[in-house]
């Protein structure tokens, strides 16, 4: 896995991994935007995305009726440098017609405890919690 970072312009880089994907990310200076994303919120999105991704993949092998998946990242970071996460919390949505909540809450289990690399990076260094609700689109 390769990555390349290069410097736009201010605090202003782009992004791109071996297969040509790019983005656009940054801090804005004084009164200038931001570009995109800081690095510790890539850093944030990579680990909700990571575990997202274990929880479809483990409910659609199980052949639950999964239609959507929404997985909101909370963090704290210390008050020094470096800024470390301290806490981070995923709270996922599971959406679908009749999910057994066992089965959502199992995937998530797995996804923290075996599947999701992020997360296992993160651990090593912030308290990682998950929760998660099922919401019926058949009701």
């Amino acid at each position: 896995m390769k990555a390349r970072v290069k410097w736009v312009e201010d605090r202003t880089f782009t992004g791109e991994v071996e297969a040509g994907h790019k983005i656009v990310f940054g801090n804005g200076i004084g009164d200038k935007p931001k570009p995109g994303p800081s690095p510790m919120e890539l850093l944030l999105i990579g680990t909700g995305g990571c575990a997202a991704f274990d929880v479809v993949h483990i409910l659609e092998k199980g052949r639950e009726p999964i239609e959507d998946c929404t997985c909101d990242v909370t963090a704290e970071r210390a008050e020094t440098e470096p800024k470390v996460f301290t806490k981070i919390h995923m709270h996922f949505t599971v959406k679908g017609r009749g999910l057994d909540p066992k089965k959502v809450e199992r995937a998530v289990q797995l996804s923290a405890e075996k599947y999701c690399s992020a997360s296992a990076m993160m651990a090593a260094v912030a308290e990682v919690t998950h929760d998660f609700e099922v919401v019926d689109t058949g009701a």
